[in-house]
């Protein structure tokens, strides 16, 4: 089998009321897609990390321009040589950020093939599924005027409680004292049926993160995910040292190299690598071996479309649990609950979760079909089929 087409498909939405988070407003979601070709007739979807800040072009264009000629001609089976080939012929001006997002695309569009020409779903590809299904957490709670939004972060809990949730993640970082009160207003809303992460986006120094950690103790938290910013292990480690809420991090992280420092660091208890950015699927392989050894768990962030999506719910069944015990707890899927118009209409069959679960597919690869009406009216790129 051979590769004979690489094509990158642009999306882009404003939307109607943008919303806020620790880091700044989003005025629109956007994702870069790429499909890959084979000479069997074989197809493969992937997609890259944005969160509609970054322009999608410049994904865009590492994938056309630096890996779409490596890959062309080569048998898409053979995931581990491509991606070491693609990550080390992009070293020197890669490693990090977009380009590892663009090889995550590519990675993730190389096994749904894999998938496809086994005849087998992504997660029995892997090695098997360790649960049947995936428990979600609502995240949401952005902002859409700022501070002060004790009574709508109220009510947004008692939407995803009524929806079936039973967890989920705050997003904070609009100051202490906003954070501590949006928490109050939120658990009176839902009580005790509920219970919570919360998410600073890296919005505090280690100080402050402390306050708040300190602030919510007896809210029994999951985790406090990026309390500051992800260069500093060592802030992580002064957080992770004076909470006893665990600590979560590595949205922002890539590759084996970077979390292999991050575990090494003792920063982390729980950590987050996005598939569709820190590698793809094979770099979470390398992720999962590194932390099950350095003894973290690892619960993949997830934000993007359908694909992400489906990429996602397809490693975190195959991610084992770290601290193995007869009840112990396990991966989570996080459900992206704002606005964003690429989630469902993309493919035909979207991920709908059901009393706050989500079961496995059992298709072979991904286990979607491309919804190619919208793709052709929405994808801001001529390379439509």
């Amino acid at each position: 089998m051979k590769i004979t087409e690489v094509e990158t498909y642009i999306l882009k939405s404003k939307l109607d009321r943008p919303f806020a988070y620790s880091q700044g407003w989003v005025q629109g979601r956007s994702t870069v897609l790429v499909r890959i070709a084979t000479d069997e007739g074989i197809e493969g979807w992937g997609e890259t990390f944005s969160v509609g800040l970054q322009p999608p072009e410049i994904a865009a264009a590492a994938i056309n321009s630096a890996l779409k000629p490596l890959i062309i001609g080569k048998d898409p089976r053979n995931t581990e040589v491509l991606w070491h080939d693609m990550y080390v012929k992009t070293r020197d001006y890669g490693r990090k950020g977009v380009v590892l997002g663009a090889i995550s695309a590519v990675d993730i569009a190389l096994w749904d093939i894999c998938g496809k020409a086994a005849g087998m779903p992504l997660w029995q590809l892997l090695g098997g599924a360790f649960r049947e299904r995936v428990q979600c957490y609502a995240t949401g709670f952005f902002r859409t005027e700022g501070r002060g939004q004790t009574d709508a972060m109220a009510s947004e809990a008692i939407r995803h409680s009524e929806a079936g949730f039973s967890l989920m993640k705050v997003k904070l970082g609009f100051g202490v004292d906003d954070d501590v009160k949006v928490m109050s207003a939120i658990r009176e809303a839902v009580g005790e049926r509920s219970k919570f992460m919360v998410d600073v986006n890296h919005g505090y120094g280690a100080n402050d993160a402390i306050r708040l950690g300190r602030a919510l103790a007896d809210y029994d938290l999951l985790w406090m995910e990026e309390p500051v910013i992800p260069e500093d292990y060592v802030a992580y480690r002064r957080v992770r040292d004076a909470l006893d809420i665990p600590i979560a991090g590595g949205e922002a992280e890539f590759s084996l190299f970077g979390f292999r420092d991050l575990i090494a660091s003792q920063a982390i208890d729980i950590a987050q690598p996005d598939i569709c950015l820190a590698g793809g699927v094979t770099a979470l392989r390398h992720i999962n071996v590194l932390a099950t050894a350095g003894g973290v768990q690892v619960n993949p962030h997830v934000w993007g479309t359908a694909v992400g999506q489906y990429a996602s719910l397809h490693l975190i069944a195959s991610t084992p649990v770290t601290h193995y015990a007869l009840y112990a707890s396990q991966p989570l899927f996080e459900y992206d609950t704002s606005s964003h118009p690429f989630r469902t209409a993309l493919v035909e069959n979207p991920l709908e979760h059901e009393q706050g679960w989500l079961t496995l597919p059992q298709e072979p690869g991904l286990g979607f079909t491309i919804n190619r009406e919208f793709l052709k009216e929405n994808a801001l790129t001529a390379n439509i089929f």
